[in-house]
């Protein structure tokens, strides 16, 4: 069966950090779209709360997700520069089942 992996990553960022983390995510996303699993790699920042990012990502599948998250950018820039200036982080992981398992 095929699929792909899509996480939804919502971050709020401590005060005064934000600019910073948007930064360190430009540079995260370029790395990460070089990624062989990775399809894609977007994120965003709110219009009504400018201290609330969403990050969309797509993957080939989950184990893609999962070396994602160990590769060396991810540690050094997203675990070592990013994370520590969060609020609050909610990763949320959903799963694009085949065309021929789809339900109308």
């Amino acid at each position: 069966m095929s699929s792909t992996f899509h996480v939804i990553a919502r971050y709020r960022t401590k005060a005064g950090a934000t600019e910073g983390v948007l930064d360190a995510l430009a540079e995260l996303a370029t790395a990460s779209r070089q990624e062989p699993g990775n399809l894609s790699y977007e994120f965003f920042r709110g219009i009504e709360d400018d201290r609330q990012i969403v990050i969309l990502e797509t993957y080939r599948g989950p184990e893609d997700f999962e070396l994602h998250r160990q590769a060396p950018h991810f540690v050094e820039i997203g675990a070592g520069r990013i994370l520590p200036n969060l609020e609050t982080r909610t990763i949320t992981t959903f799963e694009l089942p085949s065309a021929g398992n789809a339900v109308a």
